[in-house]
């Protein structure tokens, strides 16, 4: 049974209650979670911890499975049965610090295909940092492209704009221009898609959490760039409030 995936109704949500649908070890699965789970849309796992009958279990580690079931790693495996009602707590200083990269993601990304026609070709958003690789092989000076193209994001970013989070068709959703900024990867088969908007700037099919306004973000700060191949620049950043 899938598991109801609460951040993608409201990324602020903090504690969750869920039920017990299934234990393996120290393994749990609950009918929904807040948990956002790794490596899912190339982010990186929450962690947190798990309340029931007065205990309190870390969370080591969430893995979205095949059958579209979130694990819950725990520290240690608890006297737990299925049914049992459980509450879930975000370690939220690393949640919020990953939403506020994951943002900024959307807004480089999105500068990077307008201006340059460059999809992403790998990346990955952790609790401190953040790296994308773009296919940069139409471009020379690759490194200055890169460093514009976050001074561009970091001006759209102190706009203030407030997103906007739905569901369309995928079949509609497709024929949107940029819709689809990953190289080599497309949506899941399903119905309908979630829509990630920042108007004026972006709009890509995601599932992931974000924040609610771009000035929550603060400020793309560059922390390295390498050539990593032909179609692959990477840079490596984080987000500051000065």
């Amino acid at each position: 049974m899938p598991t109801k995936l609460l951040f993608q109704i409201d990324s602020y949500m903090k504690e969750f209650e869920g039920v017990v649908t299934k234990i393996d070890e120290n393994k749990v699965y609950l009918d929904q979670t807040a948990f956002h789970p790794g490596p899912f849309g190339g982010l990186a796992a929450d962690t947190g911890f798990i309340e029931m009958r007065n205990q309190k279990i870390s969370v080591l580690d969430v893995k979205m499975e095949s059958n579209d079931e979130v694990a819950h790693l725990l520290e240690k495996s608890i006297d737990i049965k299925l049914g049992d009602k459980v509450k879930g707590f975000i370690d939220w200083e690393k949640r919020y610090t990953m939403m506020k990269l994951h943002t900024a993601s959307h807004i480089l990304s999105s500068v990077m295909y307008n201006k340059y026609n460059a999809k992403i070709t790998g990346g990955h958003i952790d609790h401190e940092s953040a790296k994308d690789d773009f296919d940069l092989s139409n471009i020379n000076d690759w490194r200055s492209s890169l460093l514009n193209a976050i001074e561009e994001a970091n001006r759209l970013i102190s706009n203030c704009v407030e997103l906007k989070i739905y569901y369309l068709p995928k079949e509609e959703a497709m024929k949107i221009p940029g819709i689809v900024k990953l190289a080599e990867k497309f949506p899941p088969n399903v119905e309908k898609l979630r829509i990630v908007e920042i108007p004026g700037i972006d709009i890509q099919a995601d599932g992931g959490p974000h924040v609610k306004n771009t000035c929550e973000i603060g400020k793309i700060k560059v922390i390295n760039i390498e050539n990593r191949g032909k179609n692959k620049k990477r840079i490596y950043y984080t987000v500051t409030n000065s």
